[in-house]
């Protein structure tokens, strides 16, 4: 169940860099749960525009996967993003190495 929920997150993608949440590395965790799946995300920056934005379009995604019933979708900020967590085809396309 989890690599079909990341891949539905693949196609969630961040407005202001045109890539998706989990090559991001914006996704911390994916488990289930009794009641559904919860997911643990978090952000480039607090101050992220679009914050609620994509929490609602990880929600919705996760939610669209064959069985899943309800997906709560928490934010964390410990530890903090790092350009570390992105993938490496990320890293590279956005010049980071």
């Amino acid at each position: 169940m989890k690599e079909q929920i990341l891949a539905a997150l693949k196609k969630v993608k961040d407005p202001e860099l045109g890539m998706n949440v989990v090559d991001l590395g914006l996704i911390y965790q994916v488990a289930e749960v009794q009641d559904g799946i919860k997911i643990a995300m978090s952000m480039t920056t607090p101050f992220c525009p679009y914050l609620s934005q994509l929490v609602d379009q990880v929600k919705r995604a996760a939610e669209a996967v064959p069985g899943v019933r309800r997906a709560d979708v928490q934010l964390v900020w410990n530890p903090p993003w790092t350009p570390q967590r992105m993938s490496k085809e990320a890293r590279a396309e956005l010049g980071i190495l």
